[in-house]
């Protein structure tokens, strides 16, 4: 049965300050709210992670007669009921966030039949209709999904061009069947793969090697066209989708990327109606390290700030009238289960920024933070920080008191918080000019001071760091010691620099030469030359692995101290090298100089 609340209702119960602003009209529906008004409306979420969108990554073929309940068990989560959403909403949650997989789960894509079975259409709509019944506000969206988004980026014109038609296929069933569901129930365009995952080689959808990466601009121009091939689709289906509110997922759903001016909004026919997507897991090596005893520590004061300057940028998008929201964010409990410390502070924090921005968010839960076989929160410390936090709790609030009260909590937050968290023996440079390997391990799990800012207390429990106050020309030598971690090594990188704290101002014109560089005590041999340069005009630095680097075009700024630039490298590490996978030390030896 569809669920179809008159919205007057909608309005008086969830948020009685709207609703009296608005002179409790009984003619009102929500079709009169912007997208900014509306996700005020939305309190916070939750995410009803790993169950809908859970697949066996696509090594069924898409079985459409398998009992959906199949896959929404999948990956470890319990079949969801009524009470579970019930529960989540008493919690203090007012939307939940609804991921699926269509296409891996629900259709026959590699035999070219992308029609969604009707049985998993028919299961999800069981899960609104639950939610909307508890007083949630709704957001389904198409959720990774195997993979099958790497067809966008093929070598192969045909199936570039299968990927569109898919894409606008499964729309149109979606759009379809909840075409007479109100304004509840809210439709996401993707995930986190818009851009990022353009060039997923998932085996069961794209068979073809492909020979090149797709530039960036491209990237750009086709998370740009999906986006506008979707708002176009649930535009054309009618009744409620006609002037549903539509979230588009941002680049990546990468905040960043997201700013950046070639990521553009949709046209919509429909006036104030969109609103934005992304994430935020700021700094992964506390909110997604698996092991919660050897997170990097979070709560200090430049925390606090980072937090709110990262979030601050999406107030681009409110300004232009379109609403933000938060699809997935967290200090994500350990392998174990186990609470980060700071983790309530953390999460206090981040709807304090919330509040204080205008933005609405949902936390990503795989029954971490709201346990669903018991219906509860998993301490009394996080159930404390969502109880107050729902769109109740505003009610008689205007827009700019709850705003005020958010950025007041937060500054005094920040204000209250140590301007360090030292855990270890090591101290900072004191205003000395340092050098320091910054370092991220294969999964962000284990790291050191990544940036361009020394800061020696950003440091997983247990790495020993051996640092080199820079004193003028010489030789130096800098090193990691990773086996007191948890895990006793790192396992190979994402990202590795040695950096010189203010070199360009106390050294301009000088470069790094390394001349030894070894894991586990052995010298290995770098892939290319090291070569010098600066992001910030103030740290100097040598990438040991940056992939994000385009070496041609970082020709014009790069220096070395002896010779051309031929052969240089931002990869002087081999990844594919066998003593990359166990990195139980890291040392690298570098003369440092001017220009001979």
């Amino acid at each position: 049965m569809k669920r179809i609340l008159c919205a007057a209702l909608v309005l008086a119960v969830l948020c009685p300050c709207l609703a009296a602003a608005e002179g409790d009209d009984p003619e009102m529906d929500l079709s009169g709210l912007t997208a900014v008004e509306m996700t005020r409306l939305m309190g916070n979420g939750i995410n009803l992670g790993n169950t809908m969108e859970a697949c066996n990554n696509g090594k069924s073929g898409g079985n459409t007669t398998a009992d959906p309940k199949h896959y929404e068990t999948y990956w470890g989560q319990p079949v969801t009921t009524a009470g579970m959403l019930k529960g989540m909403k008493e919690a203090g949650f007012d939307t939940v966030r609804i991921p699926v997989a269509w296409i891996t789960n629900a259709t026959r894509l590699p035999e070219g039949d992308s029609t969604i079975s009707p049985a998993y259409l028919d299961r999800v709509e069981e899960i609104v209709n639950d939610a909307l019944d508890a007083g949630m506000f709704v957001i389904v969206n198409d959720h990774w999904d195997g993979g099958w988004w790497g067809m966008f980026g093929s070598d192969s014109e045909e199936i570039r061009r299968k990927a569109m038609d898919t894409y606008i296929h499964m729309w149109q069933q979606i759009a379809a069947r909840f075409a007479a569901y109100d304004d509840r129930l809210i439709f996401e365009s993707a995930n986190e793969e818009l851009g990022a995952r353009f060039d997923e080689n998932s085996p069961l959808f794209c068979q073809d090697s492909m020979d090149h990466l797709m530039p960036e601009n491209e990237r750009y121009a086709l998370t740009n066209k999906i986006n506008q091939a979707f708002v176009d689709t649930v535009r054309a289906a009618g009744e409620y989708n006609a002037n549903r509110f539509l979230l588009i997922a941002g680049y990546g759903t990468n905040i960043d990327k997201t700013f950046d001016s070639r990521f553009r909004m949709p046209e919509d026919s429909a006036k104030k109606r969109l609103m934005v997507s992304v994430h935020y897991y700021d700094p992964w090596n506390y909110c997604g390290a698996s092991d919660a005893a050897g997170a990097t520590p979070w709560g200090k004061r430049k925390d606090y700030e980072d937090m709110y300057s990262s979030l601050s940028r999406m107030k681009k998008f409110t300004a232009e009238g379109y609403g933000v929201v938060i699809g997935e964010y967290g200090a994500l409990p350990g392998g174990d289960g186990v609470m980060k410390d700071n983790a309530a502070a953390y999460h206090k924090a981040f709807l304090d920024c919330c509040d204080a921005l205008d933005y609405t968010s949902c936390l990503w839960d795989c029954s971490g933070f709201f346990i669903r076989r018991e219906l509860r929160m998993t301490n009394d410390e996080m159930a404390a920080v969502y109880a107050g936090r729902n769109a109740a709790s505003e009610s008689g609030k205007d827009y700019s008191a709850v705003a005020r009260a958010g950025k007041e909590a937060l500054d005094a937050a920040a204000a209250a918080a140590p301007e360090s968290l030292v855990i270890t023996a090591h101290t900072p440079s004191d205003g000395k000019c340092v050098a320091w390997i910054m370092f991220n391990d294969g999964s962000y799990g284990v790291t050191y001071s990544v940036g361009d800012v020394y800061t020696p207390d950003s440091i997983t429990r247990g790495v020993v760091p051996t640092d080199a106050e820079i004193t003028g020309e010489g030789t130096y030598t800098v090193a990691l010691d990773f086996t007191g971690t948890k895990q006793g090594y790192a396992a190979n990188t994402a990202f590795s620099a040695v950096g010189i704290t203010d070199g360009e101002d106390l050294y301009p014109g000088w470069c790094i030469n390394i001349t030894e560089l070894k894991i586990n005590g052995e010298p290995v041999k770098m892939k290319g030359r090291n070569y010098t340069c600066s992001d910030d005009g103030h740290c100097t630095r040598t990438n040991l692995f940056n992939e994000w680097v385009d070496v041609k075009n970082d020709r014009g700024r790069a220096r070395v101290m002896f010779g051309d630039l031929t052969g240089i490298s931002a990869t002087v590490l081999d990844r594919g090298a066998d003593c990359m996978r166990r990195i139980e030390t890291i040392e690298v030896t570098f003369a440092y100089g001017p220009h001979r």
